[in-house]
This record gives structure tokens, C-alpha cells and sequence, in this order.
């Protein structure tokens, strides 16, 4: 078998877009690498047996602390670029979700903070979150 021909390692991720109806976009401080200390959206590897919607719902919940039903997750697509992130192959499903102004936050596993970010005023996003960012809030215009 050549290179070429052996199976790539894959990994299967799910991010969330959250946001409220006056254009904030909760993101979290990233506490581990790659991209230590730098903001991004909440998300994480899909489970065993689990859908990426649930994944999603659960990443949202225990990055932050805010609590959305699977169900009203929406799909924004999937992000697959072989160099999307420097631990190797991972792909994304995306979702966004639509959150009340006043929701509570925590940051929780994998966070060293959650905050909510005015959508005019961003920082430098890890990853890719900059595109999938770009892809949710052009769908809801």
C-alpha cells in the first residue's frame, strides 16, 4: 500500500455559532493548544454514538454553560480543508443557534473565560471560526 492509498486519520469535531438578536456572538479563551489563550467559537469532538448536533448542544453546554436543544441547532455546513488545524485532519460540522440577549454565561471545560463579542468588534479567531463565523451571519441577513 502506498501513501497515498493508506486511510487518513480523521478526526470528527461540531462548533456552534451563538448568537444573540442584537449581534453578539458568544466565543471562548481557548485553555489548551493549539491556539492557547486565543478566542474561538465552542465546540469539540463528537462522541462515540453521537450525532454532531448532539455533540454541538453538549460542547455549547459545558464550554459555556448555555443550554440549547439539539433540535434547534441549525446547520451552517462542514469545514474539511486538510490544514484547518495543525494537530491534523479534523472536520467540522457547524451549527448556529439563536439566544436570548440576556443569557447567562460560564466558562467550563476546555475555557479559560466565555465572553460575549459585538460581531463589528471581533478578535482574531483560531482555526477557521473566522469563515464559519462569516457563513453563519451571512445566512441570518
Amino acid at each position: 500500500m502506498t501513501d497515498t492509498e493508506t486511510p487518513e486519520a480523521i478526526r470528527y469535531t461540531a462548533d456552534v455559532v451563538a448568537l444573540t438578536p442584537g449581534g453578539d456572538v458568544l466565543l471562548i479563551e481557548r485553555d489548551w493548544p493549539p491556539h492557547e489563550g486565543a478566542w474561538a467559537l465552542p465546540g469539540g469532538h463528537v462522541d462515540a454514538g453521537e450525532t454532531s448536533r448532539a455533540a454541538a448542544a453538549r460542547e455549547l453546554e459545558e464550554e459555556t454553560g448555555v443550554r440549547v436543544a439539539a433540535d434547534d441547532l441549525r446547520q451552517i455546513g462542514v469545514w474539511d480543508s486538510p490544514g484547518r488545524d495543525p494537530r491534523g485532519r479534523y472536520v467540522t460540522v457547524a451549527y448556529a443557534a439563536a439566544v436570548p440577549a440576556d443569557t447567562r454565561i460560564t466558562a467550563g471545560t476546555d475555557a479559560r473565560t466565555a465572553r460575549w463579542w459585538p460581531l463589528a468588534h471581533l478578535p482574531e479567531l483560531a482555526f477557521d471560526h473566522a469563515d464559519i463565523l462569516r457563513t453563519a451571519t451571512a445566512a441570518t441577513s
